[in-house]
């Protein structure tokens, strides 16, 4: 419930931001074209997201004869938390990682490295697929993609105004009372802003899935053990993927790259771990 609050508080927040933006920058016109290009992206995205992240990472499907047991634990968890079975994918890479995607559970796909089978217990990998099929259960791929269609409406509304104003284009709608340095500012600070609101809310979602993982398998410790094993193995061996698809993994793809913290698009590992250990206690 924490997380369902703190996720709409934050929406609110990228909503008014948006919304501030229009009464500072750009004329009328511009803010239209902009929501129209992203939300129309995102209608694009909404339906056929879940087969370009699966291309862009190299997925293959499974069939159950590929991988019976991992058929047969994702076939147990789903009916214990009343979900439909969601497709199988692998991706051959040799870091270990795991990640759902999908416009809803109907229509959901989870997919894992050929690393992580190999790196996890049964029961550590019991937990991570628990933990992907949370964040099917919570729709969380549906929030990314409004967070970030709002997000890409402010970053190119902003950058169209930067252009305006290089170019010495004023505002179209003949409304010359703007603050220019309040829209300096705004121009700046608002790409920032949406970024940090926006993996605010990525991040907010890795608690509540890790905690539907807890209470499907009724063994937080074993998510928090693979953890830390995913943990050291994204570190050393960083997977080849774009930073548009990393939020969607159990945990960051590119974090042997040294990302700043701040615009990390997960929370850090050691409270993850914290949490999981204090449900288990």
């Amino acid at each position: 419930m924490f997380n369902m609050l703190k996720t709409a508080v934050l929406m609110a927040a990228i909503t008014a931001l948006f919304m501030a933006i229009g009464g500072v920058i750009g004329g009328r016109q511009d803010m239209t074209i902009a929501l129209i290009v992203a939300l129309g992206m995102n209608f694009f995205s909404y339906w056929f997201s879940d087969k370009l992240v699966l291309r862009m990472n190299g997925a293959q499907a499974l069939a159950e004869s590929d991988a019976p047991d991992l058929f047969r634990m994702v076939r147990e968890l789903t009916q214990r938390a009343q979900l439909p079975m969601p497709a199988l994918y692998v991706i051959s890479s040799d870091a270990p990682n795991a990640f759902a995607t999908g416009r809803n559970p109907a229509h959901a796909a989870v997919a894992v490295t050929s690393g992580i089978v190999r790196t996890l217990s049964p029961a550590e990998l019991r937990g991570v697929i628990a933990h992907e099929l949370g964040h099917v259960a919570h729709r969380d791929t549906l929030i990314s993609a409004v967070a970030a269609t709002l997000a890409g409406v402010v970053m190119m509304v902003a950058r169209m105004a930067y252009w305006g104003a290089l170019l010495g284009g004023g505002r179209r709608d003949g409304n010359d009372n703007g603050n220019p340095l309040g829209a300096l500012a705004m121009m700046l600070l608002a790409p920032v802003a949406a970024m940090l609101i926006q993996t605010a809310i990525s991040r907010s979602r890795e608690f509540g899935a890790d905690a539907f993982s807890a209470e499907t398998t009724h063994d937080p410790l074993s998510l928090a053990s693979a953890l830390e094993k995913i943990a050291v193995g994204v570190e050393h061996i960083p997977m080849d993927t774009s930073p548009a698809t990393a939020h969607l993994f159990i945990m960051n793809p590119l974090s042997g790259r040294r990302l700043a913290g701040l615009f990390s698009t997960h929370p850090p590992t050691e409270e993850r771990i914290r949490r999981l250990r204090a449900l288990s206690a």
